[in-house]
């Protein structure tokens, strides 16, 4: 299997995820996939939601990981806030 196809079954099943994020104005982007890890961000209404660290990375983890058998972890990055810009 190609790096290609890699990525194409990745985005075919985030597909299947993205509906409800969108509902809450959120997205979840395939950054990369690389050594059979897949690389993936929240953005928009889910990159400030306090529920993401906890429920949906374990979730999305588990989906990916349970329909994609050659994935080897799944690293979910979110922009946090910078405490330091509110001192």
């Amino acid at each position: 299997m190609t790096g290609v196809d890699k990525v194409q079954e990745v985005e075919q099943l985030l597909e299947k995820i993205r509906p409800a994020l969108k509902e809450h104005h959120g997205e979840l982007r395939l950054v990369e996939v690389k050594d059979d890890v897949v690389y993936l961000s929240f953005e928009g209404g889910c990159s400030t939601c306090p529920v993401v660290d906890i429920s949906l990375k374990n979730l999305v983890d588990t989906v990916i990981k349970g329909n994609l058998k050659w994935v080897k972890k799944v690293e979910i990055t979110q922009q946090k806030y910078n405490i330091s810009q509110f001192a």
